[in-house]
């Protein structure tokens, strides 16, 4: 098991759900930018350390049919299948590290909410860009939200790097076209709060 598995495993066994800094009761903002991109409801949609975040449930509510989720925590990913329900038969529920993980499939829509910002080394940074460069497919659309420029310098523990559109494209390269950009002043549970930005790219056609 990773340091990194180690500690998100600890963190989902520890604390419940809506005890993390990070929980949202709707994410309003990844679902705006989703329906933006206006996949079809047969689209393919991962959602990248997506834990127990309750995005999945919303996209099955809105009649999304082929969804995934990848966390590195698999306390996390039992947390919202238990939420979930029945329904949760119907996710592709992935344990791995997106550094590290081999994609089986492509992907109109990836989608990754505060995953991204933990990578600090750069080497961890590319080995990630390298399997959404794999995973995406042309035409399709990767939204990445992290702390802003002026966001936490840290969370659970662990140092980020913040960013904003501009260091997200140099970090995905020319292949992907910036669409959009978007701030959020999120809530945490102990009503203090922490500035993020969203992108939304396109990649170009080969």
């Amino acid at each position: 098991m990773s340091d990194r598995t180690a500690h998100w495993d600890h963190v989902y066994t520890t604390k419940g759900e809506s005890e993390v800094s990070w929980f949202q009761d709707t994410p309003t903002i990844s679902l705006e930018m989703i329906r933006a991109a206006r996949p079809d409801h047969a689209a393919a949609i991962i959602d990248i350390g997506g834990g127990a975040s309750r995005l999945a449930d919303s996209l099955l509510q809105e009649g999304y049919r082929d969804i995934a989720v990848l966390d590195l925590s698999a306390n996390a990913l039992e947390t919202a299948k238990k939420r979930i329900g029945a329904a949760a038969a119907t996710i592709d529920w992935i344990v791995a590290d997106a550094t590290t993980w081999r994609p089986a499939k492509t992907y109109d829509v990836w989608h990754d909410r505060a995953a991204f910002h933990f990578l600090t080394d750069p080497h961890d940074r590319a080995a990630y860009v390298e399997r959404l460069r794999s995973a995406v497919a042309a035409g399709g659309y990767v939204i990445i939200g992290t702390f802003a420029l002026d966001g936490p310098e840290k969370c659970s523990g662990l140092p980020v790097q913040r960013h904003d559109s501009a260091s997200l494209s140099v970090e995905l390269g020319p292949a992907f076209e910036l669409i959009e950009t978007r701030s959020e002043t999120h809530h945490t549970p102990w009503h203090s709060t922490q500035a993020f930005q969203f992108s939304r790219f396109r990649r170009r056609a080969a």
